[in-house]
């Protein structure tokens, strides 16, 4: 039984085995690559919401901290999404994020009040 598929790219050409094998690869490396991303993507949110609880600032404001503390620690983002989720579960960060953390909310937090103060 022969099996004929042809090329997304080129559909005149037929692929072989290789061919698809290959492809295969590369969509199974792009869909574990998505499914980071979106775990990624629902740590980040959950600990968006943590800090808006901690600082009692609007998410935007929230998301702002956690980039801050990310890059003023060079931690990457979803690093301390998990640190800060740590923190609120069991009261432990990191000495720098925690500092930079409660900057930040401070920062943020000003920034929040002035905004909802002008007319």
């Amino acid at each position: 039984m022969a099996f004929f598929a042809t090329s997304r790219r080129d559909p005149l050409r037929l692929q072989s085995v290789t061919d698809l094998a290959q492809d295969n690869e590369r969509l199974e490396e792009e869909n574990e690559q998505l499914r980071q991303a979106v775990a990624s993507h629902a740590v980040i949110d959950q600990a968006i919401g943590a800090v808006v609880a901690l600082g009692q600032i609007p998410p935007e404001e929230a998301w702002r901290v956690l980039r801050d503390v990310s890059q003023r620690t060079n931690t990457k983002l979803r690093t301390v999404a998990e640190h800060v989720l740590e923190f609120v579960q069991y009261g432990a960060l990191p000495e720098p994020e925690l500092d930079e953390l409660k900057k930040a909310i401070n920062r943020y937090r000003m920034c929040s009040r002035t905004h909802l103060s002008d007319p």
